[in-house]
């Protein structure tokens, strides 16, 4: 049996972080995912995406916002609970075990919140060796 879902898409809001009782952070996130075709006036339609992020939460919320484009591999989980009305409510998420950054830097994945500026690297200035600078 497999249950394994691959999506590439961008948040449609900023991942919302929470503790569980025990203190584990949980990130919650919708990812818009456009659909492989386009609808009958051309444009491309697009699926939100209901996904939770156990694993390294607080880093896709520290360096993503709304807008950001990740890819992000899991599994399908549905449930279901009764609202206060009553009724049955079914639903679906993807509970993800990995994600990627798929902008640089400038695209939009720097730190929302920057406590450690001094300490993080900065890949944009890393030095550019010329074939005269390798030692063989």
């Amino acid at each position: 049996m497999l249950n394994q879902v691959a999506l590439i898409g961008r948040l449609t809001r900023d991942v919302d972080l929470r503790k569980t009782q025990s203190g584990k952070e949980v990130g919650q996130f919708i990812l818009a995912v456009n659909r492989s075709y386009k609808n009958a006036q051309g444009n491309v339609d697009a699926d939100f995406i209901s996904c939770q992020v156990w694993r390294n939460a607080d880093v896709l919320s520290k360096y993503t916002h709304k807008g950001s484009l990740i890819s992000i591999t899991g599994q399908i989980q549905t449930g279901s609970y009764d609202n206060k009305q009553g009724q049955r409510v079914y639903t679906t998420d993807i509970v993800v075990d990995h994600f990627d950054f798929l902008e640089s830097k400038s695209g939009g994945t720097q730190p929302r919140q920057n406590n450690h500026q001094s300490q993080q690297r900065n890949d944009d200035q890393t030095p550019i060796i010329s074939g005269d600078d390798l030692p063989f």
